[in-house]
Order: C-alpha cells, then structure tokens, then sequence
C-alpha cells in the first residue's frame, strides 16, 4: 500500500491572499484566497444535499486571516468576510493544486451563466 502524499509546508502569504503547499513527493500548488474560498468544503456553501455546488459570488477580493490544524488531516481557513466552516483535507488541497484550471474554468463559468460575478 502506498502511502499518500503528506504536507511538509503550509505557507500564508503577508497579504493573506496567497496559500503555499507543499508535499512531500515535490508538488507544490499556490492557492489564490478567492479560489479556496469558493471551492470551500462547507456543507453551507455546498448546499447541504447532493447536485451540483451553488455559485459563491463576490469573493475577488477576500482574504484568509489564520489557518488553524485540524488534528493531522486537514487545516480550518479563516477569510475576512466570516466565513471560518470549511475544512480542508490534505487530500482536498491536492485535488484543488492538480484540478486547478478546470475547476476555476468552471467556477467562472457557473458565476456567468448565473449573471453573477467574482
């Protein structure tokens, strides 16, 4: 059984919108504040059923404020606008590094179709 990948590094830039990770096999993903935010793991803002995730809008200029260990499998993310309720696996945070691109491009897409913006 291979063992997954393990965080070494968790860095949160001094402006707060730029969190830094980086595992033990080499990969290294940089997250915007907005990003994490609107991909949060939170039943609130997931909606708390099955289907598609609910667009979170107005989130560009959002900051994190603290990242808080949630015993050794994941981080709490505080953001500036209150929200403090989604955690974030170790897991999650490489599907959100390698899903990036194709998430975002959905995201924004999501927001569009809805007449809302970022």
């Amino acid at each position: 059984m291979t063992s997954q990948p393990w965080p070494t590094e968790l860095r949160l830039n001094k402006a707060g919108d730029q969190l830094s990770v980086a595992f033990d096999d080499g990969e290294t993903y940089a997250f915007p504040a907005e990003y994490l935010r609107v991909m949060t793991g939170s039943a609130e803002d997931r909606g708390h059923g099955a289907g598609p995730r609910p667009p979170i809008p107005g989130k560009a200029g959002v900051k994190i404020t603290a990242v808080n260990p949630v015993g050794r499998y994941a981080v709490r993310l505080v953001f500036d606008d209150g929200h403090d309720t989604g955690l974030y696996s170790w897991d999650l945070l490489r599907e959100l590094g390698a899903e990036r691109d194709r998430l975002w491009f959905e995201y924004i897409q999501t927001l569009e179709k809805a007449g809302l913006a970022r």
